[in-house]
């Protein structure tokens, strides 16, 4: 049935808070700006070499006016440095997924125009992540490679041995039957030769392809030998001579051209969406929902109404565990279940999420969480109710969900709600966070308060008296401490979601990866038992 909304979008409350979150979306697009015209400073430098910027390579390969997901935009964001007005994110690439000559795609693209498309700050966890996204909706993993690799100024052991899981997932990614295709537009050197050496398909660009393990100077430094970089791995060579590149383009254009041309090709093009109806409310009405700070409560049934096809919602259990949300609807035509909160996870409230999660995977139903929750209920009442126990058995149906499960963290992800409600720690297909939310272990009052009763208990049993101004310094300093790492960008920046969205774009994006799942779901790839080996 329509929901019968209560919302007064032109109430002084509302107002207040939808510019709040336009002022936080205002932040949000000028540190993806901030990335884009930082490599854009590039371009002369592009211009004269007649190659085209990072950015102007994604849009040409992909389909005009098509949908695209960016992805990970914040990654090293407050990781490069830690002044917000200098700190530049993107992790030294852009990623996403997109439509190439009708097929849905994972592109990865070296943002060459800053540090020569060096890895920057979480750059590496970025890449594994949409790697994983590839391997798991089946998307042709589309890279568009010209990297200085890794920063050896900023040379981290871990850094190098878990690196190579980007070569090892293009492996898998091969072997599971989902092509992974390079375009090498620049250099790739030591581990960057993998990438076009474990890729199916390789494009190389005449005079500005080079792919070697070591480049003229390691190799001089190593061996006393000399050579040019054409003869060591030039895109000559490596077509005519070596084998490692297919195809030879004359200039960027044509390279793009060619793989535009592949993946029309390769017969995947998916299938047409269903027919969906327009939710009832508007989606600008999502701004004033949201409040600045958790404390103010907000009817989560408000937010589904917005976001859902026709505004229509079932709600399970309306009567039982009522501040714990479950209700079925459709998104973009898709049979969906959502899960949101109007308060503390409580006995009942688990209990009702619980058999609902596992009433959508009998039906075979994704599941959407729309976080926004303080944690499971505490107290005297709660513990003696079996809270752990209860909330155990939710956390197990989480964890085991056989249906695809996306999380947008709407408001507050505090404790083990964070868990209960599908974080990052339990694998959700895509996660993406609203510019306001929070995430943290609990609210920095909270741990400043804990932490000042747990000094004022020792204090007391060595007989010292508390200095007030010590003790409120200490307090204002762990309050600062969770607010600052609980931002929505800052844990955006540490890649511990898939991209922060403007919430009016909320419908759009969960419409595009339920698409992708059901893509997923209907595509058969050829596994093999080994990737394509190069010959």
């Amino acid at each position: 049935m329509t929901f019968e909304s209560s919302f007064n979008p032109q109430s002084p409350l509302a107002q207040q808070r939808c510019e709040a979150m336009l002022a936080r979306i205002a932040q949000l697009r000028a540190l993806e700006d901030r990335a884009a015209l930082t490599s854009a400073k590039s371009k002369p430098v592009f211009d004269k070499r007649g190659q085209l910027l990072p950015r102007e390579r994604v849009a040409l390969l992909l389909d005009p006016g098509a949908p695209y997901v960016p992805l990970c935009a914040l990654a090293g964001y407050l990781q490069d440095t830690k002044d917000p007005e200098k700190s530049v994110p993107g992790g030294g690439m852009v990623a996403g997924m997109g439509f190439i000559g009708g097929v849905r795609c994972m592109v990865v693209a070296s943002d060459s125009g800053i540090d020569a498309g060096a890895i920057q700050a979480r750059g590496l966890e970025k890449i594994l992540r949409v790697q994983e996204i590839a391997l798991e909706n089946r998307l042709p993993f589309v890279h568009l490679v010209e990297s200085a690799g890794a920063n050896l100024t900023k040379y981290k052991v871990e850094g190098f041995v878990h690196g190579g899981s980007l070569f090892r997932n293009l492996a898998r990614l091969s072997a599971a039957g989902i092509p992974v295709i390079t375009v090498q537009h620049g250099s790739g050197t030591a581990g960057g030769a993998y990438m076009p050496g474990l890729s199916d398909i390789v494009i190389m660009v005449r005079g500005r392809s080079r792919a070697f393990l070591a480049g003229p100077p390691l190799l001089m430094a190593a061996t006393g030998e000399v050579a040019t970089e054409e003869e060591l791995g030039g895109a000559e060579m490596h077509t005519g001579v070596s084998g490692l590149g297919e195809y030879l383009a004359e200039d960027d254009r044509q390279a793009l051209g060619i793989a535009r041309d592949l993946l029309q090709r390769i017969g995947w093009q998916g299938v047409s969406r269903p027919q969906a109806a327009e939710p009832v409310f508007h989606r600008d009405e999502l701004l004033g929902l949201m409040p600045a700070h958790h404390r103010e409560p907000v009817d989560m049934r408000e937010v589904m109404a917005r976001i859902v096809d026709g505004s229509e919602l079932l709600e399970f259990k309306p009567l039982y565990g009522a501040a714990t949300l479950c209700a079925q609807a459709r998104i973009g035509g898709h049979a969906v279940g959502l899960i949101s909160n109007n308060g503390p996870i409580d006995v009942a409230g688990a209990n009702k999420a619980t058999h609902f999660i596992q009433w959508m995977c009998q039906l075979g139903h994704p599941l959407i969480y729309l976080q926004n929750t303080t944690g499971y209920m505490v107290g005297k009442d709660s513990e003696q109710g079996g809270m752990i126990k209860h909330g155990s058995k939710m956390i197990q149906a989480v964890t085991n969900a056989t249906v695809p499960q996306i999380t947008i963290q709407c408001g507050a992800s505090f404790g083990a709600g964070n868990y209960g409600m599908c974080g990052r720690g339990y694998s959700p297909r895509f996660l993406f966070s609203w510019p306001q939310a929070k995430t943290a272990v609990m609210g920095g009052e909270q741990a400043a308060r804990t932490m000042q009763i747990v000094a004022e208990a020792g204090m007391a049993r060595k007989g010292i008296t508390p200095d007030p101004a010590q003790m409120q310094a200490q307090f204002d300093q762990i309050v600062n401490v969770f607010e600052s790492q609980a931002d929505a960008f800052h844990t955006s920046g540490l890649v511990l979601d898939d991209g922060v969205i403007d919430p009016r774009d909320t419908r759009a994006v969960l419409a595009f990866c339920l698409d992708t799942c059901a893509e997923a779901a209907a595509r058969e790839p050829r596994r093999m038992q080994f990737g394509v080996a190069r010959m």
